[in-house]
C-alpha cells in the first residue's frame, strides 16, 4: 500500500482512482484479522468483552478468508468489519431473533431466507447517495480546489474566501458522502448491514457498517463531534486495533499510545505533505476545543443541575460556527495535498485557523484561566453547587481518526517518562561506579 501510495504521489495524480483505496481497506482487515488470530490463543480472562466477541478460535477455509477480503461491496472504499461479522452473515447465525423479541414483531423476511428484507433501507442510501454525488458534480464547477488557487480569490473580501474555503471543503466532503452511502447500500442489500433488532418496536437496525455521518459532521459544535462522525469505521479500527492493542495489559493508554496511533494514521493515509499538516493542526484545535469545554462551556449551564441555561443557545451557535470555520481551515491540506500550494491557500485567508488556536492555546495557559476557574468556582458556590468536569466524550482520551484528545497531556507526559528514564539510567551509572570503585 505504502509504495503505491508513493508511486500515485510522484505521478501527481491524486484525482485518479487506483489501487489504493482498496489497499487501505484491506490493511485494515488484514491487521484486524491478524489481532483476532491472536485473541483466539488467549484466556478468556485476559480478554475484553469486544475481544470475546471478535476472537477467532477456529481459522477459517481459504474460501471463506478470500471472500472476507475481497468481500465486493466494500472492497474499493470501505466501510471494514471483522471475520466474525461476515462469518456470521454467511451462516446466519447474524441474524437469529432473540427469545426477549415478540414473535409476532419478527421482522419479514423472503420466503425461506433468514436475512429481513433490506430493500427499502438500502434504497434510501442508494438514493442519498446518488444525490450527494450529483451535489458533487454541480458544486465542483463553482467550488473546485482550483478554486483557491485562483488569482479572482485574492480578490474577494476576507468572509467571502472563508466561505468559499468552506464550500470547497464542503464539496469535497459530499463525494465522499456520496461512495460512502451506495458502499453501506449495498451492505444492507447483501444483509451484512443488519446489526439487530429492537425487542419493543420490532424495527430492525440496518447501521452495522455505517462510515458517515453528514448531519452529525456539518452541525457538529467541537471537534471530537466533527471527527467522530467521519470515517466511523477506521475510527473504531485504530481505536481497536492500534490504540488498545499497543498498551500493556492492566495499564491505561498514555502518550506512546496516542503516538503510535497518530503515526499509524498518518502513514496509512499517504505520504501527501498536506495530509501531516491538516493532522498536526488538527491535534492543537482538539486542544483548544477542550479547554472551550472545560473553562467556558460551564458558564452557560446551571451550576446545580447542570442543565443548558437560555443563553447556551448563543454559546452552541458561536461554536457551530467557530467549528465548521477552523476545520475549514484545517482540512485545506487534506484537499490540495501539495506543501506549498497549502501554505498558499492558507495564506489567502491570513493564517486565521493557525492564528485563533495558537491564540487559544496561550490564553488558557496563562492566569486568565486561573481567574476562570476562580468565576466558574464562585458561580457554583452561590447556587449551592460545585464545580464537577464534564464527562462527556469531550474528556474522552482516546484519540480520533488518529489525532490524540489532547497532545498537550501527552507531552507532558511524556517528558515525565523521559526524566524518570533518565534519572534511572544516572542511578544504574552511579550503582556501577560505586561498584567499580569498590573493587
Amino acid at each position: 500500500m505504502a509504495v503505491n501510495q508513493l508511486s500515485r504521489q510522484f505521478a501527481d495524480t491524486p484525482s485518479v482512482v487506483d489501487i489504493t483505496g482498496a489497499q487501505m481497506v484491506m490493511v485494515m482487515k488484514l491487521s484486524a484479522f491478524a489481532w483476532n488470530v491472536f485473541d483466539g490463543t488467549l484466556p478468556e480472562d485476559q480478554l475484553s468483552d469486544h475481544q470475546k466477541d471478535r476472537r477467532i478460535v477456529k481459522l477459517p477455509s481459504l474460501l471463506d478468508y478470500t471472500g472476507y477480503v475481497l468481500f465486493f461491496p466494500s472492497l474499493f472504499a470501505g466501510p471494514a468489519f471483522d471475520y466474525n461479522e461476515y462469518r456470521g452473515w454467511i451462516d446466519c447465525s447474524m441474524f437469529d431473533v432473540p427469545a426477549t423479541v415478540d414473535p409476532a414483531k419478527k421482522p419479514p423476511t423472503r420466503k425461506k431466507r433468514k436475512i429481513p428484507r433490506s430493500g427499502t433501507p438500502a434504497m434510501l442510501k442508494m438514493v442519498f447517495g446518488l444525490l450527494w454525488i450529483l451535489a458533487f458534480l454541480n458544486l465542483s464547477s463553482w467550488y473546485s480546489p482550483s478554486v483557491l488557487l485562483g488569482d479572482d480569490y485574492t480578490t474577494y473580501g476576507f468572509l467571502r474566501r472563508i466561505f468559499v474555503l468552506h464550500m470547497v471543503g464542503f464539496t469535497a466532503r459530499t463525494k465522499y458522502y456520496g461512495v460512502w452511502f451506495l458502499a453501506e447500500g449495498s451492505c444492507i442489500l447483501a444483509g451484512l448491514g443488519y446489526n439487530g433488532i429492537d425487542p419493543k418496536t420490532g424495527r430492525v437496525s440496518w447501521n452495522r457498517l455505517q462510515n458517515i455521518k453528514p448531519w452529525g459532521v456539518e452541525s457538529a459544535q467541537n471537534s471530537r463531534g466533527y471527527l467522530e462522525n467521519w470515517n466511523m469505521n477506521t475510527n473504531k479500527w485504530l481505536r481497536y486495533y492500534i490504540y488498545l492493542r499497543v498498551t500493556p495489559r492492566n495499564r491505561k493508554p498514555g502518550f506512546r499510545a496516542s503516538m503510535a496511533t497518530f503515526v499509524t494514521s498518518a502513514f496509512w493515509h499517504g505520504f501527501y505533505p498536506g495530509y501531516y499538516l491538516a493532522f498536526v493542526l488538527a491535534s492543537l484545535v482538539q486542544t483548544a476545543a477542550k479547554d472551550y469545554r472545560r473553562n467556558a462551556r460551564p458558564f452557560f449551564l446551571d451550576p446545580v443541575s447542570q442543565k443548558p441555561l437560555p443563553s447556551k443557545k448563543y454559546y452552541d451557535f458561536a461554536s457551530w460556527v467557530a467549528t465548521q470555520a477552523t476545520f475549514s481551515f484545517v482540512v485545506a491540506p487534506f484537499i490540495i495535498l501539495d506543501f506549498k500550494q497549502s501554505l498558499q491557500v492558507w495564506s489567502r485567508v491570513n493564517f486565521y485557523g493557525i492564528f485563533t488556536t495558537v491564540a487559544t492555546l496561550v490564553f488558557f495557559a496563562s492566569p486568565a484561566k486561573v481567574h476562570l476557574r476562580k468565576m466558574l468556582e464562585k458561580k457554583s458556590r452561590e447556587a449551592g453547587g460545585h464545580l464537577s468536569r464534564s464527562t462527556s466524550s469531550e474528556n474522552l482520551k482516546e484519540p480520533v481518526l488518529g489525532l490524540s484528545a489532547d497532545p498537550r497531556e501527552d507531552i507532558s507526559e511524556a517528558i515525565h517518562e523521559l526524566q524518570v528514564g533518565v534519572g534511572k539510567a544516572k542511578k544504574d551509572l552511579d550503582k556501577r561506579g560505586f561498584q567499580k570503585k569498590k573493587l
